[in-house]
């Protein structure tokens, strides 16, 4: 009995150090600083990718899904690497874009006007989008561009869902991380997953989330959890980030056979100097 424990648990070890080798390298990082010459606007971009799964893409002999993930204010692109990862090992092109500049106007709340005032900072989101889209067309044109998957915390989960409101046909699946200001598509054009805080300052606006019966029909799934609003990024405790991503492997599993890789242990190279905004995530 001992000994078959002491060698299920040898087995074990190898196994476990196997799977953090391989998690090293099957993930490619990397950082691109984008101009776009129309609205004199630097973009830049965290990508992550499966190697393996690019080399094939490169060689025509498959598409890359795609992921966009969006910031929270303050939070920088690349601060959602634990997102990205987890996308990356299901053989997605993750890209993470930075939407803030020191020079854009700091974020405000306008009570009685469209999103509390923030209409222009979800259309200037949406541009990002859409031009990073044309650059990454260029870098890497074997990835489906038309079925994306949008992702994003707080201000980032509103753009994420302003993009899919103003573009449903592009949009295969919406993933929120506590948005609080755009309401759910519920039409029923393609499957939204939203983490919700448990925070007593962060507060969805009435009407954003909608009731159990119309999540049930038109394949809306809401996860609240006990998590702070400001936690969902990595720059929050271990425990929440993992909660997250065996979730979101879940949402993602029934339209990929490719089996996750590890990433808890990869590390993002740092950037070059990104601007940040001073007000809090929200």
């Amino acid at each position: 009995m001992k000994r078959g424990l002491i060698i299920l648990l040898g087995l074990f070890a190898v196994a476990t150090v196997a799977y953090f080798t391989a998690s090293k390298w099957a993930i490619r990082h990397e950082t691109i600083s984008f101009f776009d010459e129309t609205r004199q606007r630097p973009v830049d971009v965290a990508i992550a990718v499966r190697r393996d799964k690019e080399m094939k893409a490169d060689a025509g002999m498959g598409v890359l899904p795609v992921a966009i993930i969006n910031h929270g204010n303050t939070v920088k692109f690349t601060e959602y690497s634990f997102l990205a990862n987890v996308l990356a090992a299901r053989g997605y092109l993750a890209i993470s874009i930075q939407h803030d500049l020191a020079s854009d106007a700091p974020l405000v709340t306008k009570v009685g006007e469209l999103y509390v005032g923030r209409l222009p900072v979800y259309e200037r989101g949406v541009q990002n989008i859409e031009f990073t889209i044309a650059k990454m067309k260029k870098i890497q044109p074997n990835a489906d561009y038309d079925h994306l998957t949008m992702v994003g915390h707080s201000n980032g989960g509103d753009i994420a869902m302003y993009f899919a409101k103003l573009h449903p046909e592009n949009v295969k699946k919406v993933v929120t991380l506590d948005n609080l200001r755009v309401p759910f598509l519920t039409e029923g054009k393609f499957k939204i997953l939203s983490f919700r805080s448990k925070d007593p300052v962060f507060k969805a606006d009435p009407g954003v989330v909608p009731n159990d019966d119309i999540c049930e029909q038109t394949g809306i799934t809401v996860v609240n959890t006990g998590f702070q609003h400001v936690d969902m990024s990595d720059r929050g405790p271990e425990n929440v980030k993992e909660s997250i991503q065996q979730t979101l492997d879940k949402f993602l599993a029934d339209d990929s056979k490719l089996s996750p890789v590890d990433t808890r242990k990869i590390s993002v190279p740092k950037p070059g100097p990104v601007a940040q905004v001073a007000p809090p995530v929200n």
